[in-house]
């Protein structure tokens, strides 16, 4: 799996974003403020990061199922020497919202967020196809709020 290096600029990034991102009038400048950067330093690496796959993505979280999508977590039991070529196919799908390992016989695990529900099968059934592999498909059954937050 890809390993990036962060400096203490980068995990204050990080750690400082998770909480929320004020949508203001100049959002990148006033939160570049709060951390101590200018603006463009702060797109500049934001970009770095997520180019580098350090971030998978930076953006807003949406509830697919209040806009009318659906969601869905899935597995993938990915043999070890294909797994960073399988991410990047699964995460070339604009629906997976964060992929992530696990020490597990499943060892891909990803979150699908479709605009449609007949539009989880079908994703599914790319991937299949694409990487040769068994998605399995773990409907939510109930939904918690934990309020994640991961310090870099």
């Amino acid at each position: 799996m890809n390993q990036t290096s962060l400096d203490d600029i980068d995990r204050r990034i990080i750690n400082g974003l998770q909480g929320g991102f004020t949508l203001t009038e100049h959002p990148y400048r006033d939160a570049g403020e709060q951390l101590g950067l200018s603006e463009a330093e702060l797109i500049t690496r934001l970009e770095r990061l997520t180019a580098s796959r350090a971030l998978s993505r930076f953006g807003p979280m949406y509830n697919a199922e209040r806009l009318g999508g659906a969601v869905t977590l899935c597995a993938i039991a990915v043999p070890e020497q294909r797994y960073d070529d399988v991410a990047d196919l699964v995460n070339a799908h604009r629906e997976v919202a964060h992929n992530y390992a696990r020490n597990h016989e499943l060892n891909m695990w990803f979150v699908l967020a479709c605009e449609r529900s007949e539009d989880i099968a079908a994703t599914i059934a790319d991937i299949e196809s694409e990487t040769g592999l068994k998605v399995y498909d773990f409907p939510k059954q109930h939904e918690f709020f934990i309020g994640l937050r991961v310090e870099a």
